[in-house]
């Protein structure tokens, strides 16, 4: 005989459908990384093709061209580079651990201005200055891997523009900060490091860590407890299982 308590039902209920879900919602984070890590194996190792001319920019499909190289040619402005906030565990190159993402307007032959991320720096070597040998006079062909703008999160902190410290990579408020009319609403990670070895290129990450089913399995693992203890409750309790018959006294 079972007689499940009302409240304890509803709530067991309620807690298992969310268990579930947040379960299934895992498993649909990892076929969505899987997907991701598939496409950027095959676009980077697409030929480098030139970037469309500005009057092409509004209408790109920029997710399609996510992590594709292309080619391009301009001039830098050192003078307006931007240092964006980063920490590099494995690095490809020399350089690791705490620094900056340099990331430098290059205004274009055709026409139009490309912010270029054109690679890492350590915190010590953020001064240009400091790096003399990367800081490339006149035109310079560029090929690197478009990537998205990336908007500040709610929990980011603001950019501190007085010390051109940036915690995220974005175009449009970069542009706005440098009063360039004309930048690309995407950026390209430079595929090669700069004279000198700085900045350091080639650093974009192209391996996500996908640890999803194991969290996948902690969640169903969690709500398969959950009818263990409903179970056991009513068990221990008397409402699941035969009812006792009190024998007749003598």
């Amino acid at each position: 005989m079972f007689r499940p308590l009302f409240w304890t039902t509803i709530v067991s209920i309620a807690a298992f459908v969310v268990l579930v879900g947040l379960g299934t919602w895992q498993l649909q984070r990892m076929a969505w990384k899987d997907d991701l890590t598939a496409r950027v194996a095959a676009r980077i190792v697409a030929p480098a093709t030139p970037l469309p001319g500005v009057a092409a920019w509004p209408g790109m499909d920029l997710a399609a061209n996510e992590y594709r190289p292309f080619t391009v040619r301009g001039t830098f402005d050192h003078g307006a580079e931007f240092h964006a906030f980063t920490a590099i565990s494995t690095p490809k190159g020399t350089y690791g651990g705490p620094g900056y993402w340099v990331l430098t307007p290059l205004s274009l032959q055709g026409g139009g201005t490309v912010l270029v991320n054109r690679g890492f720096v350590p915190a010590a070597r953020k001064d240009r200055q400091t790096r003399p040998d990367g800081l490339i006079e006149g035109p310079v062909d560029i090929t690197g891997l478009l990537r998205l703008s990336v908007s500040r999160a709610p929990f980011v902190p603001e950019p501190e523009i007085s010390k051109n410290v940036w915690f995220a990579r974005d175009v449009g408020a970069m542009a706005a900060a440098a009063n360039i009319a004309d930048m690309a609403p995407f950026f390209l990670d430079a595929s090669q490091s700069a004279p000198g070895g700085l900045p350091q290129g080639g650093e974009t990450r192209l391996k996500f860590r996908n640890a999803h089913l194991g969290y996948a399995l902690t969640w169903y693992g969690l709500a398969l407890v959950l009818i263990a203890f409903y179970i056991a409750f009513h068990y221990a309790t008397g409402r699941l299982g035969r009812q006792k018959v009190a024998r007749p006294s003598s």
